[in-house]
């Protein structure tokens, strides 16, 4: 559940230095996804993190991105636990909810249970979302906190049908070894999401990597979120 940011290559056995330790990243409820928006360089990837900060990561070629992408998910997927409980308050602000970083007690199908449960009633308020702001006219703080809600809403829908989706072959396949998921999702997997697309999409996509690697550059404010955005 955690990406080290190292600078030479892994060494098995060697110890992580304080900078390395430093810039560490927790991927508990993680999503990374294709930088389809992004035309600087190649081979480029978004992680958003539980906390909502975005990195751009660069792999070495289209299968290591894809492979990144895949093996991210899946791990997200398999251990994020589920999200605590709205907490109960008469303020009506938007707040994103905190998500728990502890590693999931469930089995793997009461895990991909919760992510469907959890997609059904993300797309459901997401609905009653948008239904509400029908000929809403809403300014300054107020309609800046409706777009947050919905682009909330509209990612954790996004998560969770990834993660239920990776999940889903992933029991299919019955394996545990990456290598093996991978191989499945290759026969039918989405470039962009790290998701199988729908059953009628053929696969054009060749066996991905199985020792994928990226590099992280340098950062800037993400304008209108919020959030610190890595450049490559």
């Amino acid at each position: 559940m955690i990406l080290y940011l190292q600078k030479e290559e892994y060494q098995p056995g060697k110890a992580l230095s304080e900078a390395e330790l430093k810039n560490a990243i927790s991927i508990h409820h993680a999503l990374a996804t294709r930088a389809k928006d992004y035309s600087k360089r190649p081979h480029v990837f978004y992680l958003r993190t539980a906390d909502w900060r975005v990195f751009l990561f660069q792999a070495p070629s289209l299968e290591q991105m894809q492979s990144w992408i895949t093996r991210i998910n899946v791990v997200a997927a398999m251990f994020s636990a589920p999200p605590f409980p709205a907490a109960v308050s008469s303020q009506k602000k938007f707040s994103r909810p905190l998500l728990p970083s502890a590693a999931t007690r469930l089995s793997q199908e009461e895990q991909v249970r919760t992510h469907e449960a959890k997609l059904k009633a993300m797309a459901s308020e997401l609905q009653e979302h948008q239904a509400a702001l029908l000929g809403k006219k809403a300014r300054g703080k107020e309609a800046e906190e409706q777009r947050q809600k919905e682009a909330y809403l509209e990612f954790e829908k996004s998560r969770y049908g990834t993660y239920a989706a990776l999940l889903r072959v992933k029991l299919k396949v019955g394996s545990e070894e990456l290598d093996v998921v991978e191989a499945a999702l290759a026969q039918a997997s989405s470039p962009e999401d790290g998701a199988p697309p729908p059953r009628s999409s053929p696969s054009l996509q060749p066996r991905v990597s199985s020792q994928p690697r990226a590099q992280r550059r340098g950062s800037e404010p993400r304008a209108g979120a919020g959030s610190g955005r890595r450049r490559p």
